[in-house]
């Protein structure tokens, strides 16, 4: 069973950053993604991180002021948000499971047994 704990939410202004993580218990995974879920909106995919056999990784991302990382290390997995705006206010969610996909293929909410318990960033002046 694999436990996840987001934290790095938080209120920033227009234009700031933040940078969540994703710590992860268990046994380890092959794919990482970050979704958010706004008030009256359907949970969205924002970034995933895929690791192949040969220890490589390869990354997706909806948005593209959004960077998702890896630390194999410490089995955590970050996200960093740049230049952020009052849309994407929301909780953020981190997910993992096991197997592989490609790019839109590693957006599909469903096929995500393990989830965390979410982190609020609100974008605010």
């Amino acid at each position: 069973q694999v436990q996840l704990v987001e934290s790095g939410g938080g209120l920033v202004q227009p234009g700031g950053s933040l940078r969540l993580s994703c710590a992860a218990s268990g046994p380890t995974f092959s794919i990482a993604a970050w979704f958010r879920q706004a008030p009256g909106k359907d949970r969205e995919p924002v970034a995933a991180i895929v690791r192949s056999g040969d220890g490589t990784d390869s990354v997706f991302s909806v948005k593209g002021r959004f960077t998702i990382s890896r630390d194999n290390a410490k089995n955590t997995v970050h996200l960093q948000m740049d230049n952020l705006k009052p849309e994407d206010t929301a909780v953020y969610y981190c997910a993992v499971r096991h197997g592989y996909c490609v790019g839109e293929t590693c957006y599909n909410v469903d096929s995500y047994p393990y989830w965390g318990q979410g982190t609020q960033v609100t974008v605010s002046s």
